[in-house]
């Protein structure tokens, strides 16, 4: 199928003849002619009769006419965008979670005050899955926390966040600082493994030879600060999260004799890959917040 004898079996159409369909598409008839009789061989049926007064189409030819203009008003729709495609393509981005409940909002909105047209379409997963979706091409740009990732990428990195724990007051109301070992033996309630956030208080256990053992794990940390008000146990969240209930008097912190916690913040995207306008104007973006 050729899309130009569509063209010009429309222009046929319209003008109601050979010649003047040929004049109105700058081609000769001959060239008009040559179209239709090659439609004609495809489908194997007439497609124009000639009349006293010109050309007219056969039924066969106004049912091609009719299924043939969708197709050539996406054409033409199409035709008007390809000097726009690059500026009109979609930035694809894949988060973690945490990430996204206090970070990329704002991240997002900074853009979108810049410009206001970009397109930008958001996946949120587990950090697990990030990278991978990442290398598979499936995100233009990921953000992440934890540990530097391995890989073959492009690393911004975009600050860090700390974790805290916290409890409700009538759980646990002794404000001396406790061990790691002694958080242990309390009831937690903690991110799923695979986390960024498990992933770091496990190391900080590990490194004293501990494990934590949760009564509560979710991939929503506001359904664990909601679990601690309630009096279940003790939850490791980042310290965005809990400010609010920390203000509100929900939560209060729960003190640790060790090492504050922290996880680090990065935007990575693969190297080598193609940086369309819109991908640049987000890192460009990125480099004015670090």
């Amino acid at each position: 199928m050729n899309i130009r004898y569509l063209e010009i079996m429309e222009a046929i159409e319209e003008t109601g003849s050979f010649t003047k369909a040929a004049k109105k598409l700058y081609i000769t008839q001959s060239a008009v002619s040559h179209a239709v009789a090659e439609l004609e061989s495809e489908t194997g049926t007439a497609l124009f009769e000639r009349q006293t007064r010109g050309v007219k189409a056969t039924s066969c030819g106004k049912a091609l006419l009719e299924e043939s203009k969708s197709i050539l008003v996406a054409c033409r729709n199409l035709e008007r965008r390809l000097p726009h495609i690059e500026e009109d393509t979609p930035i694809y981005v894949v988060s973690s979670i945490t990430f996204a409940s206090f970070v990329l909002p704002n991240i997002l909105k900074r853009f979108y005050n810049m410009h206001s047209n970009a397109n930008v379409k958001v996946k949120v997963t587990r950090a697990s899955s990030v990278l991978d979706l990442l290398r598979h091409g499936e995100a233009d740009i990921a953000f992440w926390e934890g540990n530097m990732p391995r890989g073959d990428f492009e690393i911004l990195k975009l600050g860090s966040y700390e974790l805290q724990a916290a409890c409700s007051f009538d759980f646990f109301a002794d404000t001396i600082p406790m061990t790691l070992e002694e958080l242990c033996g309390w009831p937690l309630l903690l991110r799923e493994k695979g986390s960024a956030i498990r992933d770091t208080f496990d190391r900080m256990l590990a490194a004293e030879s501990l494990e934590a053992q949760p009564v509560w794990e979710s991939v929503n940390s506001f359904s664990l600060a909601k679990a601690a008000e309630a009096g279940l146990g003790i939850t490791i969240l980042p310290k965005e999260i809990l400010s609010d209930f920390f203000e509100a008097g929900r939560l209060r912190e729960v003190k640790i004799k060790s090492e504050p916690m922290y996880n680090q913040m990065f935007a990575l995207y693969n190297k080598n890959q193609y940086i369309t306008k819109p991908f640049r104007l987000l890192l460009d973006a990125l480099q004015l917040d670090r």
